[in-house]
């Protein structure tokens, strides 16, 4: 979410919310897939909840924008299979999703959900939505494409569309042959609007399928992402708390650098940051081609980023700082044990 395509988004929710009070490592070792003799008695995290120790960083390395172009499914599927990251999630109105899917359904022990998507940010590479576009007016601009930026939907689209399109996609997953295994939001908009996330987590606790929801019980974690611009109000802190499914403790994504080494750089930094809990790290891998080039102008960061994951130093890295990797299956898998 830190993206520079999101700068207008975090600017309009900081004004129009200002009122508000309240991203080779292995993709399992022994402490991923065997969960701990005895569970917290008064757990404060939802790593914790889940059986994980106390002190541990338990992170999933999550690739957004699947199947928006072909450069992403190449490099997602390099890094699934090499297990050097966990998860992955699928733009399903976007050119290369069935094919993406196609290739979930054949590789069925892998972490693969839905990015699901309701804007269409690049100047030229672009999609509409997969409902049909009469039931969904507010979500598509003058040239029947999803709008450019989060505000725009924030403006035109009522939840009722939202929530049409939201399930459309999924059912689209569905009739596929691919029942996803996690939803998340491509560029934030399902945290748009309170009454986006509230069709959001409905959707979500209908299919039983878990949604990238952030435990903003914790004051400095709501405080953080208030700061960004979302707009947390009352209202989505009790439906967060109410909220039926496994939770985040946190999310972020892997930052940008000038060079290579800076890359690795900040995002040793950013671990270092971390409290212990549950994070989501999500980034865009994809490799590198002219035909990414004439999409999007971070190129560069998205090809650093189907890179990084290989990189011995940072996997070193990792095993020096005693990092948990887990995945949305495994997080559900041990949820249900615990009901």
């Amino acid at each position: 979410m830190k993206n520079y395509k999101h700068l207008t988004t975090i600017l309009y929710f900081l004004i129009l919310f200002s009122g508000c009070k309240e991203k080779k490592t292995p993709t399992t070792t022994p402490e991923t897939t065997m969960a701990n003799s005895e569970i917290n008695k008064n757990p404060s995290t939802w790593a914790e909840k889940l059986g994980w120790p106390a002190d541990k960083k338990v992170i999933l390395l999550h690739a957004d924008d699947i199947g928006m172009c072909p450069e992403a499914n190449i490099a997602a599927k390099k890094q699934l299979t090499d297990g050097v990251i966990q998860s992955a999630a699928v733009m399903i109105p976007c050119p290369n999703a069935q094919e993406f899917i196609s290739w979930a359904k054949e590789n069925q022990k892998l972490d693969i959900g839905l990015h699901l998507t309701l804007t269409s940010e690049w100047k030229t590479y672009r999609w509409g939505t997969v409902s049909d576009k009469s039931e969904v007016p507010g979500l598509l601009d003058e040239e029947h494409k999803m709008w450019h930026e989060v505000p725009q939907v924030v403006q035109h689209a009522s939840a009722t569309e939202i929530e049409k399109e939201i399930r459309a996609q999924i059912e689209q997953s569905l009739a596929w042959g691919y029942r996803p295994d996690h939803i998340d939001t491509h560029m934030g908009t399902l945290f748009g609007h309170p009454s986006y996330v509230k069709v959001y987590m409905k959707v979500a606790q209908e299919y039983g399928i878990p949604a990238n929801i952030i435990d903003i019980s914790n004051p400095k974690v709501l405080a953080e992402f208030r700061s960004q611009g979302y707009p947390m109000d009352d209202s989505v802190v009790r439906m967060t708390e109410a909220y039926s499914l496994p939770k985040l403790d946190y999310f972020t994504s892997v930052p940008k650098a000038k060079t290579y080494p800076e890359k690795i750089a900040n995002f040793k930094k950013l671990i270092g940051s971390l409290d212990s809990g549950l994070t989501e790290i999500i980034f865009h891998p994809s490799v590198l081609t002219e035909n990414l080039k004439g999409i999007t102008n971070s190129w560069q960061q998205r090809s650093w980023e189907a890179q990084m994951f290989s990189d011995p130093e940072l996997i070193q890295f990792f095993k020096d700082e005693g990092i948990i990797f887990t995945n949305w299956r495994e997080i559900m898998e041990r949820f249900q044990k615990q009901k």
